[in-house]
């Protein structure tokens, strides 16, 4: 199984600490350099920390290695790709001397390569993500761990264009009553699969972010129902043992995934926690870890008014 957290393999975790990393005399300064760039709790606590940078010296690539790094793990690639001007143009005047994660230029190229490539895949042009993020495995291999899951993303949205969901499966509750995603959705437009793992700590501590998206899109009438999608016996055991454990009642309707005909293999889940919304007919409208941007930009097409509940101060 992969990573279950994006932020292990992604180039926040294997570029910081690479590069030259603070030389300066003013601990403060480094200090500061340093809140900055691991900042992820919200928008607001990025700002103010860049602010503060800024007020005691910190250069402009070391604030837009910050943002950069806040959007790369936060899986926010609308706004990473929103960047790219603002790194292509700080690509001009690049210097290693002013970077503070980056240990070579080729790092630093490669990581332009992959913010063009994910702008590509913004726009929906394969073959121009495919040159970039091509372009940026060669300039960078030991990033790759990083570039790997947007091809994973390319492939998987290709293949879930051919799949079509079965409402009629019969599946078992953790209790090991039998139902229906059909019995479980009704008539509604859509219903959203959550495919979880009780040893997953991922998912475990995304338990209150599910309850809320669970309220908002019972406003809309989609219902979310949670899949141990493998473990058998054990792994229902364990999440019910969990679910139990929890001071408020479990979010949604929770399934056991069928043992012969499984959705997780129909539906190539390779980690847990993700997402699976699945419209009235059966197409899947969107696979992907639970905080990617597109899940939302589907739901509110499919429920207009739907928006993504703020957990925290970030939303994530």
């Amino acid at each position: 199984m992969m990573p279950l957290r994006f932020l292990a393999t992604t180039l926040g975790a294997l570029l910081l600490g690479a590069g030259p990393l603070a030389a300066e005399e003013d601990a403060g300064l480094d200090e500061a350099i340093e809140t900055m760039l691991s900042v992820r709790e919200s928008d607001r606590k990025l700002e103010e920390a860049i602010e503060k940078a800024r007020s005691l010296g910190a250069r402009d690539q070391a604030i837009l290695e910050a943002r950069f790094l806040y959007h790369v793990d936060r899986r926010e690639d609308g706004k990473l790709a929103a960047l790219l001007p603002q790194m292509i143009e700080q690509g001009e005047r690049f210097e290693i001397a002013d970077s503070e994660i980056f240990a070579f230029k080729e790092d630093w190229l490669a990581v332009l390569e992959y913010v063009k490539a994910v702008a590509a895949l913004e726009k929906g042009d394969r073959d121009a993500f495919k040159e970039h993020i091509t372009d940026a495995f060669w300039l960078s291999p030991r990033q790759g761990t990083a570039f790997a899951p947007y091809i994973e993303r390319v492939r998987t949205d290709e293949a879930m264009k051919r799949v079509r969901v079965d409402r009629d499966l019969e599946l078992k509750d953790l209790s090991g009553r039998s139902t229906t995603l059909k019995a479980l959705a009704g008539d509604s437009e859509a219903v959203l699969l959550h495919f979880f793992s009780p040893w997953s700590r991922e998912c475990e501590e995304s338990i209150d972010d599910l309850r809320a998206v669970t309220a908002e899109l019972a406003k809309h009438k989609i219902p979310v129902i949670g899949i141990v999608g493998e473990g058998g016996e054990e792994a229902v055991a364990d999440t019910v043992g969990l679910l139990e454990s929890l001071e408020e009642p479990a979010p949604g309707a929770w399934l056991v995934d069928h043992p012969k005909k499984p959705l997780s293999r129909l539906l190539r889940i390779q980690s847990a926690p993700t997402m699976i919304l699945v419209d009235a007919a059966g197409k899947v409208r969107f696979n992907g870890h639970p905080s990617d941007d597109r899940l939302w930009k589907e739901l509110s097409d499919i429920a207009p008014g739907s928006s993504q509940p703020a957990v925290g101060e970030g939303g994530h």
